[in-house]
């Protein structure tokens, strides 16, 4: 039989069927077994190695049909011809195409982002440089509003980095630029902050202080000056720095005490001075003096010393010949006469908490205070039933009644100390070991609590008494075992 050639026939996969042409028109001599030579040079896809082929497919035994024609079919391995694969690769080919057009987009929105930001970016850098180079320019309203800006560029910035899953370095780049720009505006601020803005606010101070020097350089101050006994100022306005007077009589281990002037309408010449220090332990009062004048307690002579056996706490009192005292171990109250050192009358104290419940702040075994001032006889302690809150009590000094009583809502233990001038109570809380402060008032005339910022100077730590007295206006005070002086600044009738 003659050979043709052979046609490419890709019905299946991995099967070509080829026929072998042996000339239309023409027929074989005989039917049987026929060969075909194949051809790769017509019908064959290009991806065939042309040797290879050739190799293995140079001749193919086949059949002839009815109509004289020789048919071959010849089988190709999966490895030299992945239909499959290519199908597959053709799909993600696809699918990366679309997701690069969708890219593509962002990076031209993301470029247009960035334009804008670089604008912004440029602003804030010359409005920087001129801060820099004129720095009392600026104020620190300004240094806010540029931070708020950096703050949400900044913002931006990291949303449009989580966005892209990749780096990408212009915005690394406009990332850090804006991280600069914060490093350098916070050191403009703190540079300022040590410098500018405070040195403008000394200059406002200054230049206020001067026109009050201007206002006030011609006018004379006068200093409001209030007679013994009289009430019509506005209160203690400010105190003097204190005076020593001296040790106590009994020593430097005695640190808790009291003293004061003897008080007495009665008698408001009268000069007599009693110094009453308790014990070492800080807690009885044994022995107590009275000197008849002022030279006489800076020389410790002439004095008449009494002892007794049943006083607590520093709260004592002298006024009008007699001494206040609380008993030791109860909320009982006395007066001793100071003529002969006797007890005239012993009574309760109704509903005050005694043995050290409430005392003040740092001075211990004081839960019962007396005070006098220009009215009278006074007791400041604290009740149960007032939570330890200061009560004031008004006092018949005859038969030591309680005439009138006032709770305030302030608590004992946070005071250190208090005085009566006026039927104004002062109290005082320590600010440091070398100053006191007089924070807080309460007039029992109007029933209104106050808050003062009066400093005291104080020579050692510890006020354990504070002594008014309305004879010369006068606070009296026992300074760890040292006895002290102040005068009262009072100011002018109050409005």
């Amino acid at each position: 039989a003659r050979v043709g050639e052979v046609g490419w026939i890709p019905t299946l996969p991995s099967r070509i069927s080829a026929i072998s042409e042996l000339g239309r028109g023409e027929s074989s001599e005989s039917e049987g077994p026929c060969s075909c030579e194949l051809s790769p040079s017509r019908g064959l896809p290009e991806i065939f190695p042309t040797s290879l082929f050739l190799q293995l497919l140079t001749n193919v035994t086949g059949s002839l049909d009815d109509n004289g024609q020789c048919q071959c079919t010849v089988y190709l391995p999966d490895t030299t011809f992945p239909v499959e694969r290519m199908e597959k690769l053709e799909i993600t080919v696809q699918e990366l195409s679309k997701t690069f057009d969708t890219e593509l987009s962002k990076v031209s929105q993301y470029t247009k982002e960035i334009e804008i930001y670089e604008k912004r970016i440029n602003n804030l850098t010359i409005r920087i440089e001129h801060m820099e180079q004129t720095s009392i320019s600026y104020t620190e309203l300004e240094f806010q509003l540029i931070k708020a800006e950096i703050a949400q560029m900044e913002k931006l910035v990291i949303k449009l980095k989580e966005s892209l899953t990749e780096s990408n370095v212009i915005v690394e780049e406009l990332h850090e630029e804006i991280k600069n720009l914060t490093i350098i505006v916070d050191q403009l601020e703190s540079l300022d902050k040590q410098n500018i803005l405070v040195i403008r606010r000394e200059i406002v101070a200054l230049q206020n202080k001067l026109r009050e020097c201007e206002i006030s350089k011609n006018q004379t101050t006068i200093i409001p000056s209030f007679p013994p006994g009289d009430c019509r100022h506005g209160g203690v306005a400010n105190i003097s720095q204190p005076y020593m007077i001296q040790l106590n009589w009994r020593g430097f281990s005695y640190k808790s005490g009291a003293w004061g002037r003897y008080s007495s309408p009665l008698a408001p010449d009268q000069e007599l001075y009693w110094v009453a220090p308790l014990n070492s332990e800080g807690r009885y009062l044994e022995y107590y003096r009275l000197y008849n004048s002022y030279d006489d307690l800076l020389l410790f002579r002439h004095a008449k010393e009494y002892q007794i056996q049943y006083g607590e706490g520093s709260g004592t009192v002298a006024y009008n010949n007699y001494l206040y005292v609380n008993f030791y171990g109860s909320r009982d109250i006395g007066k001793i006469d100071l003529s002969n050192n006797k007890i005239i009358l012993r009574k309760a104290l109704p509903g005050a908490v005694y043995s050290n419940r409430f005392s003040f702040a740092g001075v211990p075994w004081q839960d019962i205070t007396f005070a006098v001032d220009e009215s009278g006889l006074w007791v400041i302690y604290s009740t149960e039933a007032s939570n330890g809150n200061i009560v004031i009590s008004r006092l018949n000094e005859t038969t030591l009644d309680v005439l009138s009583t006032w709770v305030t809502k302030q608590y004992r233990p946070s005071v250190s100390g208090a005085f009566i001038v006026c039927g104004v109570l002062y109290a005082t809380r320590p600010v440091n070991t070398r100053k006191e402060e007089i924070f807080f008032t309460y007039d029992t005339n109007t029933e209104k609590e106050g808050r003062k910022s009066i400093i005291v100077d104080k020579m050692l730590e510890t006020l354990q008494s504070l002594k008014y007295s309305p004879i010369d206006q006068k606070l009296y005070v026992y300074n760890d075992a040292y006895l002290l002086q102040y005068h009262l600044v009072l100011s002018g009738p109050s409005s």
